[in-house]
């Protein structure tokens, strides 16, 4: 059954592009965002966190932080980060437990590849409940990120 909003968001640790571990109970100190994406360097990832990126203030405004999450390994998100400039946190998934906890993987995806992210995205509140959940089953969809900012106002 799909994560609902209400829910207690599934808690994980993965590993930043710095090399950092990362655990979302550790990080609630603002509403989150979550984006899972499914893998860097493709067009349609590009332009969603490139949106991510060039709005940011936006979330700063909205006492908000972003961490996207792809299955790639962290020193392929961490080049990834560096060309696009991104000025938000990116974490590697390389096992997909988080992906599979937040039901938002793909048994298949495309030729050949299992198990890659689903493109979606969950407001978690600082009490670590779920606020908004979108999960796409087409990659090339990208999240509402209107509706993102409505919930992020509401809380």
């Amino acid at each position: 059954m799909a994560l609902q909003i209400g829910d207690k968001a599934p808690d994980f640790t993965l590993i930043a592009t710095d090399r950092s571990e990362f655990k979302l109970s550790d990080n609630m100190h603002k509403n989150t965002v979550i984006l899972f994406f499914p893998l860097a360097f493709t067009s349609g990832c590009i332009n969603e966190l490139c949106t991510v990126r060039d709005s940011y203030s936006d979330y700063n405004d909205l006492d908000a932080q972003v961490i996207a999450i792809s299955v790639d390994a962290h020193p392929t998100l961490a080049k990834f980060k560096e060309e696009q400039q991104y000025n938000f946190t990116l974490l590697s998934d390389f096992n997909k437990q988080a992906s599979t906890d937040y039901q938002a993987i793909y048994d298949v995806f495309g030729p050949g590849y299992k198990g890659v992210a689903k493109r979606s995205a969950f407001v978690v509140d600082k009490n670590g409940t779920i606020r908004y959940a979108e999960v796409l089953e087409n990659a090339g969809d990208l999240p509402n990120f209107d509706a993102i900012k409505a919930c992020l106002r509401l809380l």
